[in-house]
């Protein structure tokens, strides 16, 4: 029966542990969307949970003896505990939005507002943090009371319950809660579990277990020698609490490189850490109460920990195999996905678990071996809270002083130094007699292997570099060259020179920014997105003089905005200061980033930089790692284009820059809905085939100005991307907010949110799957005009005249119609960069043939096809004027007029969408429609479009859904990709 209730007592425990994750891991997000995700940001959030933790403890070690019942202590706290965590959004976003709106604006000094956001963000979380520390004491000393026959047994299996708890919490805080109930509810989960477990343990109380019996005083251990035993245990304590932490923070980073930095990713680590403490408790818990010398057994286990530590260094340059292994074989499915997190969550085990499994067994070990020496059930509280404060410690550390300057392996060694000292001090102080000669071999081995292993283990920057997560590949000696490796607060950055001349900056592995370096006029995709991203909103707003840009990169963006003579400062925020110089070799391309006056970079988080500082700006460029990245996706949410919007001067511009790769449409759409809810107007450009580029604004955002090409250096600029005036722009444009407006409310996915994250929680998964979103890139050019015929408007022009570019495939298909147009009027179908397909060339060579010289085609649905193909290819991209030439041409063809109805009547469907004739569209592609039998899919998919483009052109709205029911619900099936029909169909939607 005993047993029975401790075993209830260790499963209420362990969902105490499962709900404290919850919390640790949700006030991080919570309290990061105020203070930042800067470096000491992160650290700050740890030691407000943790020091609220250790203060918890440290109460209990002081006054737990004097409390009755401690289970009724306990029960009460946890009911506190799940009380404060249902209010706990309500309170906070109140307490923040108080703050922003009448405190931090009367401020001033930005140190003032920085200690008051750090007091704020305490008082936010440091009363339930210390009450969690508090559960840990008062449930192992009420356990104690009530089952004291082998405490060694009952610590072993709370240390195990609340970790293994911990660790499930873990998971399913970041796999399913936040991803289905977002922050607010998640956080109020935890509060449930809280209340439920403290009813419970009420009612298993009934009033009478957990009082403190009678013991008689302690005669082992005089108090001072007691008082001395204490605390050098509690130093040891303190000290692997420390030595933890920095192998918890230097393990992530260096799994970080192998598994990516994806939120998922971080949770699989955590989990794996947190396992590992768990399993050792566990394993311990059955052998602790015979222990004939516990002293010397945790020595052993400290110096033995140190030396797996040290190991870890050793199994982690094989790691990168088994991933890129495990990438290429796990097959691109939900089902891999599942596959691939627990392959990912394997490779964190077998580096973390030899360590922290006897890092499980020190605290559990330290506590047993201070209760036996008379130091009573208040050293449960000491040891705890000796821990936790270790643990802050080891956290500042290791961000702050050990990864910039001692690297990877320079952090883990000094870990394991420290477990290894206090290993071999308690060798020697508790070494019986003959054991002298043991104890100096446990320290020259130690000291051997301390500098052994770092002097003869090499870790490879080159697989550090390759982000062998994303493609399973990793950096060729022969044709790359690192040029440079750091690993900074916040990421590891490496530069990767490739063979063919261009340059590339990585964070985490992953390429962040790449340029030729070789000169002339070859640029690579992201050179594209860059330039544009600082061209784009200086075109909008040729008034703009002040410009903040998120996020350097290779530094091409700021030095595109400083090509601009007109721009009095460039403010560029920058999280990780080696990124800085990392990309300082990116020179001369980035030269004025680093030398021009206006020029000002600050390492900061951008939220925190916008909120101390109040700075105003005419333009605000966003360009952010991908959001797949951990803490990115807040960069991408309604709350922080809020925040941009009142960082904006009126008819200022925000700019986003968004990846079309490793993404899909629905989330894209997420972003967009983001944007849409916080400005009157938005304008998309494709900068390359994988980028967006949105441009936001309260004002109308009409027509770029052509001034940016009149400024020498700007054009110089342009003119290595192939834009060279205003019409290579203007086939980049995809599309605005009246274009995309309807088609939103199609897609169930929330607007991105700090508090449903719906980017952060399933890009990672996106990424994996290699999904993409180019659909959106062709969306108001496939086949029909629909961004001109919607409210796009187009370019005043007489003639197309577009360069092709190797990175837009829009250019390349403007091109390849103006190669169609010219081939029509002279017969000579030339292809200089071979842009058009041969299905395309095809149709046309067939076309020409049967209008000029009469040559016949085998049936005339082949014909309509052909035509039909033909002119998907012009009519987009092409003047009304040229088109009516094309088509001209053709009618007044001597074979024009024997040739069957149905081609006639095809080419006056062609006719009516060159002159972007609304009516006619509608009315022609209606005839051709009414013997729909001998269409081909094809053909068939652009009639009804050009049908529904008509009706909806026209304000038709029911037309246009006539047209989908008669001719396209049946036979059609909107497919992923096809966002031309699904948008159409939006269209014939009633706006709400």
């Amino acid at each position: 029966m005993m047993r029975n209730k401790s075993t209830a007592y260790f499963l209420i425990f362990a969902l105490s542990g499962f709900s404290g994750l919850i919390y640790e891991s949700i006030w991080t997000h919570y309290l990061k969307l105020f203070l930042g995700h800067a470096a000491y940001a992160q650290s700050l959030v740890l030691a407000i949970f943790m020091g609220g933790m250790a203060i918890g403890s440290w109460i209990c070690s002081r006054y737990s003896t004097r409390w009755h019942n401690l289970m009724l202590w306990y029960a009460t706290t946890e009911a506190v505990i799940g009380v404060c965590a249902l209010f706990f959004h309500l309170i906070f976003t109140a307490v923040i939005s108080l703050a922003y709106t009448s405190i931090i604006p009367f401020l001033g000094s930005p140190t003032a507002i920085s200690l008051f956001k750090w007091v704020l963000s305490a008082l936010l979380i440091l009363p339930q943090s210390i009450l969690l520390g508090m559960t840990f004491p008062l449930m192992s000393a009420a356990i104690l009371r009530m089952f004291p026959e082998k405490p060694g047994r009952s610590l072993g299996m709370l240390y195990f319950s609340n970790s293994i708890g911990a660790a499930a919490g873990v998971l399913a805080t970041g796999f399913y809660l936040i991803k289905a109930f977002g922050l607010p509810w998640t956080v109020a989960a935890g509060g449930i579990i809280n209340i439920i477990l403290a009813a419970t343990v009420w009612f298993m109380l009934r009033g009478s277990a957990g009082a403190a019996p009678d013991r008689p005083a302690s005669t082992a251990t005089p108090a001072e020698a007691a008082s001395r035993l204490s605390a050098l245990f509690l130093l040891v304590s303190l000290v692997t609490g420390t030595a933890s932490f920095i192998y918890e923070i230097g393990w992530i980073r260096m799994l970080s490189l192998v598994m990516g930095t994806s939120t998922h990713a971080f949770e699989l680590m955590l989990c794996a850490f947190i396992l590992g403490l768990a399993l050792g408790g566990c394993w311990l818990q059955r052998r602790i109460d015979t222990l004939a010398a516990p002293c010397r057994f945790l020595g052993w286990v400290q110096v033995i920990m140190g030396g797996l530590a040290l190991l870890t260094l050793c199994l982690y340059g094989n790691s990168f195999e088994v991933m890129a292994w495990g990438v290429k074989a796990l097959p691109k499915t939900d089902a891999g996905y599942l596959l691939f997190n627990l392959f990912s969550s394997g490779i964190a085990l077998c580096v973390m678990l030899p360590a922290t499994f006897c890092a499980g067994m020190t605290l559990p070990l330290i506590t047993f071996i201070l209760l036996g020496s008379g130091g009573g059930e208040r050293s449960i509280g000491a040891v705890y809270a000796a821990n936790t404060i270790g643990a802050i410690i080891g956290v500042f550390f290791a961000i702050h002083i050990g990864l910039p300057m001692l690297g990877l392996k320079g952090l883990i060694t000094f870990g394991a130094g420290l477990d290894i000292a206090m290993g071999v001090m308690l060798f020697w102080k508790f070494a019986a007699s003959g054991e002298k000669g043991v104890a100096m071999a446990v320290t020259m081995a130690s000291a051997g292997a301390l500098v052994a292993v770092p002097f003869l283990l090499h870790l490879d920057p080159y697989k550090m570099s390759s982000g062998v997560y994303r493609y399973g590949t990793m950096l060729n000696r022969n044709n790359t060259q690192l040029v440079f490796y750091e690993d900074g607060k916040t990421a590891s950055i490496s530069l990767v020179k490739d063979q063919d001349g261009s340059l590339a900056i990585n964070t985490n592995g992953k390429t962040d920014a790449s340029m030729f370096m070789g000169g002339g006029n070859f640029s690579t995709g992201d050179e594209a997105t860059a330039v544009l991203l600082g061209a784009l909103p200086m075109a909008f707003n040729t008034e703009a003089r002040t410009v903040a840009a998120i996020g350097l990169g290779s530094g091409l963006t700021s030095e595109t905005l400083l090509c601009n003579p007109d721009l009095r400062s460039v403010d560029t925020i920058e999280i990780e200061e080696k990124m800085i110089r990392g990309a300082s070799l990116f020179k001369p391309l980035v030269g004025r980033v680093y030398s021009d006056p206006r020029s000002r970079i600050i390492v900061d988080d951008a939220k925190t930089y916008f909120s101390i500082w109040g700075k105003k700006y005419d333009i605000i460029v966003s360009e952010p790692s991908n959001p797949w990245v951990s803490g990115v996706s807040g960069l991408f949410s309604t709350e922080f284009y809020a925040l941009a919007k009142r960082h904006l001067e009126k008819n200022g511009i925000f700019v986003q820059w968004v990846q079309m790769y490793e993404i899909d449409t629905n989330l894209v759409m997420s972003v967009l809905k983001a944007v849409s809810g916080n400005f009157n107007d938005y304008v998309v450009y494709a900068a390359n085939d994988s980028d967006l580029v949105i441009l936001a604004s309260d004002r109308k955002l009409d027509s770029p100005s052509p001034g940016i090409f009149a400024a020498p250096r700007l054009k110089k600029a342009l003119t290595r991307i192939h834009v060279l005036d205003p019409q290579d722009l203007s086939v980049r444009k995809v599309g605005n907010k009246r274009f995309f407006e309807k088609v939103l409310a199609t897609y169930e996915i929330p607007a991105n949110s700090d508090y449903r994250p719906v980017i952060d929680q399933n890009a990672a998964k996106t990424r994996f799957l290699r999904r993409s979103a180019h659909e959106l890139v062709t969306a108001g050019t496939a086949q029909l005009p629909t961004f001109e015929m919607l409210g796009g408007g187009s370019l005043p022009r007489t003639q197309t005249s577009v360069i092709p570019s190797e990175h837009s495939r829009n250019s390349q298909a403007a091109y390849g119609a103006m190669i169609l147009r010219d081939f029509f009027s002279s017969g000579q179908l030339k292809d200089p960069y071979d842009i058009v397909s041969p299905e395309v060339k095809q149709a046309a060579q067939e076309i020409y043939q049967l209008f000029k010289v009469g040559e016949k085609m085998p049936d005339h649905a082949r014909t309509v096809g052909a035509l039909l193909t033909v002119g998907a290819s012009v009519a987009p991209y092409l003047t009304a004027r040229e088109l009516d030439d094309i088509w001209g041409r053709l009618e007044a063809s001597p074979h024009a007029a024997d040739l069957p109805v149905a081609v006639r009547q095809t080419l006056a469907v062609l006719k009516a969408v060159g002159r972007r004739d609304p009516a006619a569209m509608s009315q022609t592609a209606r005839l051709l429609l009414a013997d729909s039998g001998n269409l081909a899919p094809g053909a068939l998919q652009f009639l009804v479009q050009c049908a529904m483009l008509g009706e909806v052109a026209q304000g038709n709205a029911a037309g246009a859904a006539a047209v989908w029911a008669k001719y396209g619900a049946q036979p059609l099936q909107i497919k992923d990709g096809d966002l031309l029909t699904r948008l159409l169909l939006a269209e014939t939607k009633k706006t709400k």
